[in-house]
């Protein structure tokens, strides 16, 4: 598309340098292909200058061709400033110039792009001249638009505000002069004052809507064509003028950021465009007249966060507070009310907390828990620490409530909040200085509560179980991190996650899942050891979830590397709860397929289903090495899976001299360097021989042959 996009514009630009009488062929053929390939595909940064430069430029182009060009001009991308530039020089009179006509077109495309400009600043910079060109009345209302986009604090100056009522005077109340001046009202309320800003006045809306609809398709698909696509991220630092386009309606409309009462001292968020400025003035800042603006403008929020104000925060929150209640008495619906939780949705990200809970106890009354979904869960998920029983009979029991469908899906929608909630919660803990607040409680009642809802989804998604279970380990990771931290989490109760969970995440048929909980028992591992130590006397119901949890490190290390999967001989061992006449079941079954292999070792790092790969791929490497080392002197590779009988029969025959428990240390070291790390981490902090062998790698010792003792958490 863009070799023909390139043809086009050449074959137009070289027929653009002859008189028409001159050219071979006609011209118009070749404009209508060039216009339809613009209006579907856009044009790129590079093809956008060359026509811009080719409606600029004196050229022998009819004038129904260049308007052509111009009204199909889509931007794919940012608009460069080389092309806001040629707009700009080739304004005002002149034989050089284009018809006045053209000049329009182009101000109005001007206008139409505005938000996809890659340097707005550049038409700051140009706004004396364009302010100069205000007395050419074929090309002012198109002009006026311009400025009042661009118009800030710094650019409205006495002489200016006299040329443009002088101006205004003569043409006989100029409506666009009028709307021109309404912007420089919104400055210096107590400089124009008088009938002149009574009169009929452009609104200054946006002139094609239409055109704004296509340009949106087309920039949406060229960005998810694009290897990287460029997003256009909101400049921060500048007011979001185009705030109200954000909500529907007009009882549901926020007002843009003004400063209606500034003085000619005071500095307004109107005038600011850069980090630079902004962080210059941050003490000397006006408030705007709308506070409520800042739930959805990014400098505002930045400046109350920076700046708090108990009055301005209360303002916010009685304005919330004042839509909720029109809802609640009918005299607006429920779409009003979802329109202002999209827009609260920035607010809520930016400042990390929710202004009033009101609303939502509103919108549950009508909401249909699909309708803006993401946006209400967001935006939910920063309330604040509160008394987990009214907390969840006020808020979390009616969300559920919305949510749960009867589905898999929608539990796995409720358990991503969930883990959202607990990592904000967290957040707000660590960051304070009394980590021992009395609402701390409510984040063991939190995990608590969750604890049934991953039982029930790791039961009840056959559809995507390893997304399910990945859903499950965020949640877990979380919690292990706050275990882990002793100064928040006395107590043990909230700690251990149900048995059946925790094994039937072990049998998942995922690497990663098995891995990440393996990861997750050591975190807890580390944690529950610290307050274990620092506890004098532990409750009977804390010593029988500590015995629970010591059953899950015993059984996982009994499957993998102990050799004696399903044993409950051993101390604290569960055999992974799975009942005595059901293992003998498995027992037989194993030996009908595999004599040789028992049932307690098909679990173990070279039998497992999920290490198995990993197991044989460490195998290789090491008989590699051995031959780089030995110049191929390695006359047997083995078959695999490696056994403690396979590695004595294997060296026998020539092959690789490797001990059972070398072999087994180098695949937890190999799945550790492949990024496999919770197996090791686990096995390192629960195995005494491994946590010797780590102490002891740079001895050269030699590591016992026994299959080594857990290391459990003592009661």
């Amino acid at each position: 598309m863009a070799d023909r996009h390139e043809t086009l514009i050449g074959d137009v630009e070289e027929a653009s340098k002859l008189p028409a009488k001159r050219r071979a062929a006609a011209i118009k053929p070749t404009i209508e292909r060039l216009t339809d390939s613009l209006y579907e595909n856009g044009a790129l940064p590079d093809d956008l200058v060359r026509l811009v430069g080719l409606v600029t430029h004196p050229r022998h182009l009819d004038q129904a061709s260049l308007a052509a060009i111009v009204r199909n001009l889509y931007p794919t991308a940012k608009v460069p400033g080389d092309a806001i530039l040629d707009v700009v020089g080739c304004l005002g009179h002149g034989e050089l110039k284009p018809s006045l006509t053209i000049q329009g077109h182009l101000l109005r495309w001007l206008v139409m792009v505005y938000h996809v400009l890659e340097e707005p600043e550049a038409l700051s910079r140009a706004y004396a001249v364009l302010f100069n060109l205000l007395d050419t009345a074929a090309i002012r209302p198109q002009l006026c638009h311009v400025l009042a986009l661009i118009t800030r604090r710094k650019h409205v100056r006495p002489f200016r505000i006299q040329a443009v009522l002088a101006l205004s005077r003569q043409t006989g109340s100029d409506p666009a002069l009028t709307g021109l001046l309404r912007v420089f009202k919104n400055y210096y309320p107590e400089i124009i004052v008088g009938e002149v800003t009574r009169g009929r006045a452009a609104a200054f809306k946006h002139p094609d809507p239409q055109w704004r609809s296509r340009l949106d398709e087309i920039q949406a698909e060229h960005r998810s064509r694009a290897t990287v696509g460029d997003t256009g991220p909101r400049n921060g630092f500048r007011v979001n003028h185009l705030l109200s386009r954000q909500m529907k309606g007009r009882a549901s409309s926020l007002p843009t950021v003004r400063t209606v009462h500034a003085q000619e001292n005071s500095v307004t968020l109107e005038e600011i465009d850069n980090a630079d400025s902004f962080v210059r003035n941050l003490e000397k800042f006006e408030l705007p007249s709308q506070l409520v603006a800042v739930l959805a403008d990014p400098l505002l929020q930045k400046l109350m966060i920076l700046r708090p104000n108990n009055e301005a925060s209360a303002r916010v929150k009685n304005w919330v507070a004042a839509c909720a209640r029109d809802v609640k008495s009918g005299d607006a619906g429920a779409e009003v009310l979802l329109d202002v939780i999209e827009v609260l949705h920035d607010y809520v990200s930016a400042t990390k907390s929710l202004p009033s809970v009101l609303l939502f106890h509103v919108l549950f009354t009508v909401w249909n828990g699909v309708d803006s979904q993401e946006a209400v869960l967001s935006a939910l998920s920063y309330l604040p620490i509160a008394d987990f029983s009214t907390l969840y009979q006020k808020t979390l029991q009616p969300l559920e409530n919305c949510i749960l469908k009867g589905t898999s899906e929608t539990q796995l929608i409720l358990l991503n909040f969930y883990t959202s909630l607990l990592r904000n919660w967290s957040i707000t803990v660590f960051s304070t200085e009394d980590n021992l607040s009395p609402n701390v409680s409510s984040i063991a009642d939190l995990i608590e509560h969750v604890h049934n809802l991953a039982l029930t989804i790791s039961q009840s998604s056959p559809s995507n179980t390893t997304a399910a279970h990945l859903a499950i380990l965020d949640f877990y990771e979380v919690t292990a991190t706050i275990t882990a931290h002793p100064n928040i989490l006395q107590s043990l109760r909230q700690a251990i996650p149900h048995p059946s969970l925790v094994y039937i995440l072990h049998f998942s048929p995922s690497l990663a899942v098995f891995c990440r909980l393996c990861d997750v028992l050591a975190t807890y591992k580390r944690g529950l050891g610290t307050i274990v130590s620092q506890t004098p006397e532990l409750s009977e119901l804390d010593k029988a979830r500590l015995k629970v949890f010591n059953g899950f490190l015993m059984d996982i290390c009994n499957c993998i590397w102990r050799v004696r999967a399903f044993s409950s001989s051993d101390k604290n061992a569960q055999g992974c709860h799975v009942a005595a006449p059901v293992v003998g079941a498995l027992e037989a079954y194993a030996k009908m397929i595999d004599p040789d292999t028992p049932l307690e070792s098909m679990f173990d790092v070279s039998h497992s289903p999920v290490l198995c790969a990993q197991s044989l791929e460490c195998i290789r490497e090491l008989e590699d090495i051995e031959l780089a080392e030995k110049d191929g002197d390695l006359r047997e590779r083995h078959g695999g899976p490696v056994t403690q009988k396979s590695l004595a029969a294997l060296r026998n025959r020539g092959g690789l001299n490797l001990e059972w428990q070398e072999y087994r240390l180098a695949v937890i070291n190999h799945l550790e360097e492949r990024g496999f790390v919770g197996i090791p981490r686990l096995m390192y902090v629960t195995m005494k021989i491994l946590m010797r062998s780590r102490e002891q790698s740079g001895n050269g010792s030699v590591l016992e042959r026994s299959n080594g003792s857990v290391l459990t958490l003592r009661y």
